[in-house]
C-alpha cells in the first residue's frame, strides 16, 4: 500500500520510526516473493447454493484469490476461472471429440461470448495409454494455441506427475524442474484434513493463476468414468 508522510516538524522521530517500519515492511515483502506461495484450495464454489461445483482458494493470509463457480452437472460444461472480486481470468473448455479428453484454456480479448476473439493459453490432456509410464504420468500441457509440432516431437511445456486423485502431484517444465506442487493439507503433524482441502504450492515467478487452471482441468479429466485405469 502507498504511504502518505507529513513534511518534517517536532515529531522527527516518530517520523524515521514510520520510515524504518516501512523498510522493514518492504525487506519482508522481498522476503516473501523469492518463496514459495502457499495456496489452500477447496473443492467447493464460494457460492455456496445447493448443486454448485467448483473451487474457493486462499491464499496464506486466509484472503480469497480465486474461485469457479459452475451450476452445470455436465462435467463436460465450460468452466471460467475468476479472481477473488469475480473478474474473468481463464475460460476452460473441454475438446470435443478428443480421444484423450483434451480441455483448452482460453483468454478473453474481446465482447463475451465471441468465440473468435479468444485467444488460447494452453491445452491439457491425459497421457495415451500407450505412454503412459507405471501410472506416474497424469497429465501433458502445451502452451499457446498450437501443439501439433510439440505433440509430433513428445515434448510438452508442462507435465504432471503423480496422482491427483490422492492430492500428491508434481508439475514439471520442459527441464523437468518443479514448478508446483499439489499436496494433502493438514492441520499438524498427525491430522489431514480430506481430499477436499489441499495445498497447492508454487514455486518464484511462476503464475498462481495459470497452476489454479492446471488443477481445475486436472479435476475434471481425473473424473472420468475411466479414471481408476488412468489415475492412480
Amino acid at each position: 500500500m502507498s504511504k502518505v508522510y507529513p513534511t518534517e516538524h517536532k515529531y522527527s522521530h516518530h517520523l524515521l520510526m514510520s520510515k524504518e517500519k516501512v523498510v522493514e515492511e518492504e525487506e519482508e515483502d522481498e522476503v516473501v516473493r523469492r518463496c514459495p506461495s502457499t495456496l489452500t484450495v477447496w473443492k467447493r464454489s464460494s457460492m455456496s447454493f445447493q448443486g454448485t461445483d467448483g473451487f474457493t482458494v486462499f491464499d496464506r493470509h486466509g484472503r480469497l484469490v480465486f474461485r469457479v463457480d459452475n451450476y452445470s452437472r455436465n462435467k463436460a460444461a465450460r468452466l471460467l476461472l475468476m479472481d477473488g472480486a469475480g473478474n474473468g481470468l481463464l475460460s476452460l473448455k473441454p475438446q470435443m471429440l478428443s480421444m484423450q479428453y483434451q480441455w483448452n484454456a482460453y483468454r478473453e480479448e474481446g465482447e463475451e461470448g465471441s468465440y473468435g476473439k479468444r485467444s488460447r493459453v494452453f491445452s491439457m490432456m491425459r497421457r495415451s495409454p500407450v505412454f503412459f509410464h507405471n501410472g506416474k504420468d497424469e497429465a501433458e500441457v502445451y502452451m499457446g494455441s498450437g501443439r501439433s509440432k510439440k505433440a509430433q516431437s513428445n515434448t510438452p511445456d508442462f507435465t504432471i506427475e503423480g496422482s491427483f486423485r490422492r492430492r500428491s502431484c508434481k508439475i514439471k517444465n520442459a527441464n523437468g524442474e518443479v514448478t508446483a506442487k499439489i499436496a494433502r493439507k493438514r492441520v499438524n503433524s498427525t491430522i489431514l484434513l480430506s481430499d477436499d482441502v489441499f495445498s497447492l504450492i508454487v514455486q518464484p515467478g511462476f503464475p498462481t493463476h495459470l497452476v489454479m487452471a492446471f488443477v481445475i482441468v486436472l479435476d475434471r479429466i481425473c473424473s472420468k468414468p475411466f479414471a481408476p485405469v488412468f489415475c492412480s
